[in-house]
């Protein structure tokens, strides 16, 4: 069997939700471990108490909250010294399908003996609350286009991929690097494929492997130029979408097209954060923030 260790990422997490995606999950990998970025002692109680109780579950507790990029950071490392082939990245609230990981197994291996040289391969997903069933994306000229899965289309190339049910090569990490820590949580998967894709590697999407996720606090469907689900995040999320986007617009690997599409983005978040989202004033505050920290080059955790 093919060593798949399962990296997740915990902060406050819904015992529910957890439990229902170990419940899924650990069947179909070699283990887990569970990363905790410095929880309520309530949760960290719980936690050891889960850890404890199965051999298959490895819990590393962080002192504080370090941001998502170091948590899977010391996960992948725990990962490589038990010999794990792959790590599969996943958030706290997301539960993989029941056939996801070896049907990632079975496309990264197949894309693998044409010739590709896979970054990382990843599931569709559903969203929990809305039902509705995502598409793969590339960067279209104006914003991201959605990629049709055909019949016949099992792979197909992406620009960007969620980190959560992403299946990422060890080997793949070793030369491309761990994630930018620096960036503390927002635009950490997408500063990683694209880095990969620099380096000549290619990230693909799974038209059959599925996952059950959740972006965002909330959703709100919107009507601009077409229906639209947006993602609502708490304002301090804004700081972080911001900055890093200015900072990454700094580096060459990051690419034209991803850099003007991203502009696009931040002016349409911009626009209905100012119009429509609840909470305006603090989130306007937080994106004005995270410009100036983000010409100023700042990075890490945002100021307290």
């Amino acid at each position: 069997m093919t060593a798949v260790c399962a990296v997740i990422v915990t902060y406050h997490p819904d015992q529910l939700t957890l439990q229902r995606q170990l419940d899924a999950l650990l069947p179909q990998v070699s283990g887990a471990v569970i990363v905790d970025n410095h929880s309520s002692d309530a949760h960290k109680v719980w936690l050891r108490e889960l850890s404890a109780h199965n051999q298959h579950i490895h819990l590393i507790e962080l002192t504080e909250n370090f941001g998502i990029a170091k948590a899977q950071n010391e996960g992948i490392a725990w990962a490589k010294a038990q010999g794990a082939e792959f790590v599969l990245l996943m958030d706290q609230d997301s539960c993989p399908a029941f056939d996801m990981v070896a049907l990632l197994l079975s496309g990264y291996d197949r894309l693998t003996a044409i010739g590709n040289r896979v970054s990382a391969i990843g599931p569709k997903f559903e969203d929990v609350d809305s039902g509705r069933l995502s598409q793969h994306v590339r960067f279209g000229w104006l914003s991201v286009a959605r990629i049709r899965c055909d019949v016949d289309l099992a792979k197909t190339p992406v620009d960007f991929l969620i980190a959560s049910g992403s299946l990422i090569p060890m080997q793949v990490l070793d030369e491309v690097g761990l994630m930018d820590e620096s960036l503390f949580i927002d635009h950490v998967d997408t500063e990683w494929i694209l880095r990969a894709k620099s380096m000549g590697y290619a990230a693909f999407g799974h038209c059959n492997a599925l996952m059950f996720h959740s972006l965002g606090e909330h959703r709100i469907r919107f009507w601009f130029g077409r229906w639209r689900d947006i993602p609502i995040h708490k304002p301090f999320r804004y700081y972080y979408i911001f900055r890093n986007s200015i900072v990454l617009h700094g580096r060459d690997y990051m690419g034209w097209h991803w850099k003007w599409v991203d502009v696009i983005r931040l002016f349409q978040v911009t626009l209905f954060m100012g119009i429509v989202a609840n909470e305006r004033r603090k989130k306007i505050n937080m994106i004005w923030k995270g410009i100036v920290a983000g010409f100023r080059g700042e990075s890490g955790k945002m100021p307290e």
